[in-house]
């Protein structure tokens, strides 16, 4: 089984919004394999579906980024899972925007979701996908993630989506290890 989880907040107000990278990437994806968000599960939007004979779970919490893990780790606990069975899409400010970058594990950067998601499953190593959103020194951090995306980002946002997406589809049938080397490009 594989549990695919964007990171991002609730609601029309955070749409497109530099935190909400994580909600837009997964989006794709299950776009991608032609599916619906019409469930909710584990206070998340919820998919549930098999891609080349593997359990996938699609989810994005609804309890707000600072509170992510909570949503997690029910489903987690739902399925008798472990944090080998997880990967997370998000956003990422120390990356610019247009570019991803996978990792098998790490600390959560200052990430509030990221965060709360090692501190609801007990451990750091979980395979991420970080979704450049880049930063502004002049904006201050909270203003800048819930603030949208520029009209000349669009491209290089859109680019970040779709390489983010296709990881997440491509780590179905290889190891994250096989992974990272296919999209972990300079």
């Amino acid at each position: 089984m594989k549990i695919i989880v964007g990171l991002g907040n609730p609601g029309t107000k955070y749409e497109n919004t530099r935190h909400n990278a994580g909600f837009m990437a997964i989006d794709r994806l299950a776009k991608k394999w032609n599916l619906d968000w019409n469930q909710e599960k584990f206070n998340a939007k919820f998919i549930k579906t098999k891609q080349n004979g593997e359990d996938v779970i699609l989810l994005k919490p609804l309890t707000y980024m600072n509170e992510s893990g909570f949503a997690l780790r029910e489903c987690l606990d739902f399925y008798k899972s472990g944090s080998e069975d997880v990967l997370i899409l998000y956003d990422d400010v120390d990356l610019p925007v247009g570019k991803i970058r996978l990792r098998q594990k790490g600390s959560a950067g200052g990430h509030n979701g990221i965060k709360s998601i090692i501190s609801c499953i007990f451990t750091q190593e979980f395979d991420r996908i970080r979704i450049g959103v880049g930063k502004d020194p002049k904006i201050p951090m909270v203003n800048w993630v819930l603030g949208k995306f520029k009209a000349d980002e669009q491209n290089e946002l859109d680019h970040a989506l779709q390489e983010a997406s296709e990881a997440a589809a491509y780590s179905i049938d290889h190891n994250f290890a096989q992974t990272m080397n296919q999209f972990n490009k300079k």
